[in-house]
């Protein structure tokens, strides 16, 4: 008698892949070099007082061998003349993109794969991607956009296989989507008060801007990105600086952070344009035209304030939506996010940081659908 054999899911413990301890002690001294704004010394520092808690050694692989290794596979550089002067250890490229890389994977790790990186738009026509919806052929449509199969098939339907004849009335073309570019500008703030009161808000906003960065490299190569830190002033920073960034002695000058979106963003041969803002909320500095600054850290100053609102209705006539991710929860500082909004028309995310890749991230991709028309 045989038996019957059973059908059905056997369910187990999951495993995590196995890792090697290189690969083990890599992902957490990027974090660890993340948070020391690129100081080797200091991570390694910390990552041994790791080691010694949590044992993430082994005796045949030691901190100085990962080291070797950082070295060998070239994550790393070692930057000392035979005197003994030079910068030390330094990273390499390679290690600066593994950063931005960890930090996309932290942050979108959700995220789905796509082609070949652009955004459609709802427009249909003489565009790259094909959108699987059929038309009749038009004098001036592209030969390569004609879709075979279809025109064969209408020819012998409209013209019989014994004598086979293919006419221009049998041709169809393949709709396509017309793919559009995008310019974003992402401000960040350095300023003091996003080290204030033992919380750290500098390392979450340049995880953001590092993964927005590999984001739109890798993802939606046509899309420009440029990246700005304001402090008193502000200045553009490059995709390579970003895990060096530090917060400064600063006050907060957000209008002049916002000139320079500006100023890039009018340069942009492109007409979809937005700014993303990442800021605890409060200006507190303008530069006068001679030069000098104006400061006012006590409250929100209402000539500082005023300013800040013309910028945003500046960049509301020039068709630039403002995103600003605000992230302090002083209701004050809320109330001028909202204002500020409104002169704007843009968006505002009162956000904690722990979700604020998740949400710049959403909005990015929810204003490439809105934005592109």
């Amino acid at each position: 008698m045989e038996t019957s054999r059973r059908k059905g899911f056997v369910f187990s413990t999951y495993q995590a892949p196995e890792q090697s301890v290189f690969d083990k002690l890599l992902e957490i001294f990027t974090e660890l070099i993340t948070h020391t704004s690129g100081d080797f010394d200091e991570a390694i520092d910390w990552l041994r007082e790791l080691d010694k808690e949590y044992k993430l050694t082994t005796p045949d692989y030691t901190i100085d061998d990962f080291i070797e290794d950082l070295k060998k596979k070239g994550y790393i550089r070692e930057e000392v003349r035979p005197d003994g002067t030079g910068d030390g250890i330094r990273l390499s490229g390679k290690m600066e993109q593994n950063i931005r890389q960890q930090a996309l994977k932290q942050i979108f790790g959700n995220l789905r794969k796509s082609g070949s990186g652009n955004h459609r738009t709802k427009h249909t026509g003489l565009g790259e991607e094909r959108t699987g919806e059929y038309r009749e052929y038009h004098f001036g449509d592209g030969l390569e956009k004609i879709s075979l199969t279809e025109s064969l098939k209408n020819a012998q339907v409209n013209n019989g296989i014994d004598n086979f004849d293919i006419t221009e009335n049998d041709l169809v073309v393949e709709d396509s989507h017309f793919k559009s570019q995008m310019s974003t500008v992402l401000m960040i703030d350095i300023s003091h008060s996003m080290i204030l009161y033992g919380e750290d808000r500098i390392t979450p906003a340049k995880k953001v801007a590092m993964a927005l960065a590999e984001l739109i490299t890798t993802r939606y190569p046509k899309d420009t990105l440029d990246i700005i830190v304001f402090g008193n002033d502000a200045w553009p920073v490059s995709i390579k600086d970003l895990p060096y960034l530090q917060v400064g002695p600063y006050h907060t000058n957000t209008v002049a952070g916002l000139q320079l979106a500006m100023d890039l963003l009018r340069r942009k041969r492109n007409t979809n344009k937005q700014i993303f803002m990442i800021t605890d909320g409060k200006p507190s500095c303008l530069r006068q035209p001679d030069g000098t600054y104006y400061m006012n850290s006590y409250g929100l100053d209402e000539e500082i304030v005023e300013k800040c609102y013309n910028m945003a209705a500046q960049a509301r006539k020039l068709h630039i939506p403002i995103t600003t991710f605000m992230i302090a929860q002083d209701p004050y500082l809320q109330r001028f996010v909202r204002e500020f909004t409104e002169a704007n028309q843009g968006k505002a995310f009162y956000t904690g940081l722990k979700g604020l890749g998740e949400m710049i991230f959403e909005d990015y991709e929810t204003n490439r659908k809105k934005r592109i028309k």
